[in-house]
């Protein structure tokens, strides 16, 4: 059964930013790719960085630590496709962005 968790608003995230959001204990990366919204775990999965302060160009995120980059999309690292960071379904319910955990 879907838990589904207000992360942001549509109107508080910007095409092509980013940013973090913690839920029920949870560190999120929350993307709007050009009007599309995407959430990740925040956390980098090569060592740990914090994927929301990263940088967003298309679909892909670069972890601010050490440029390791992610499709946030499907959650594959662009490096080594076998090396993933969480994704989670969102859906739109008017101007709330709410995630699925």
């Amino acid at each position: 059964m879907a838990q589904w968790t207000k992360v942001t608003t549509t109107s508080e995230l910007a095409p092509g930013k980013c940013k973090v959001a913690e839920v029920n204990g949870r560190n999120l990366a929350i993307y709007n790719v050009n009007g599309t919204f995407y959430v990740t775990d925040n956390t980098c999965a090569h060592q740990g960085g914090p994927l929301g302060e990263g940088l967003l160009q298309g679909s892909v995120i670069t972890c601010p630590w050490h440029a390791w980059q992610f499709d946030v999309k499907n959650g594959e690292s662009i490096f080594d496709s076998g090396t993933k960071v969480a994704t989670f379904a969102v859906r739109i319910d008017d101007d709330d962005v709410l995630v699925d955990l």
